[in-house]
């Protein structure tokens, strides 16, 4: 997404193609808020900026601008791959809240079985790629077969990790 830097913020266009900057884009794993802001952090602090919504205590940067589906289910795994927290719409998808996945691998409590037979989340955590529209299916733990579309967004902070929204199909 492209803002203005001059006085033209908030106007659809700036005739100077010079002033334009890039202004990164924010969404609340927690809330699914929407956000955009030049700054990464809380004010001088290095802490990372949280929800101004809910609370949650960091946001994940975008590198544009991303609608989530009403009914999507928001998870969040560290740089090995284990969930350290489940979001918004997670309890209605699998049944499962934070304190039935944190520290367990991804794999093991959603069971998710890409159509491809690739591992996306693999992928996107070796490579710190974007993996978007990936038909999959869930098997969360003990619970029926659910197929779903995944979107995988990389951390972009030196704690890594990822963004996993499954939208129910």
């Amino acid at each position: 997404m492209w803002a203005c830097s001059r006085r033209a913020v908030g106007r659809r266009a700036c005739s100077d193609a010079a002033s334009l900057r890039w202004v990164p884009n924010f969404i609340c794993p927690n809330c699914g808020n929407r956000s955009t802001s030049t700054e990464r952090t809380a004010g001088f602090r290095d802490r990372a900026r949280g929800c101004e919504r809910c609370g949650f205590g960091f946001l994940f940067e975008l590198l544009d601008d991303y609608y989530p589906a009403p009914n999507a289910a928001f998870f969040l795994l560290d740089q090995q791959g284990r969930l350290i927290g489940a979001g918004r719409g997670a309890r209605e998808l699998t049944g499962l809240g934070d304190l039935d996945v944190i520290g367990r691998k991804v794999n093991e409590v959603l069971g998710l079985e890409f159509d491809t037979g690739d591992d996306h989340i693999g992928t996107a955590l070796e490579w710190g790629v974007r993996v978007l529209d990936k038909q999959v299916v869930v098997h969360a733990e003990g619970d029926r077969p659910e197929p779903a579309k995944a979107d995988i967004f990389p951390a972009y902070d030196d704690d890594g990790g990822l963004l996993l929204v499954l939208t129910p199909r």
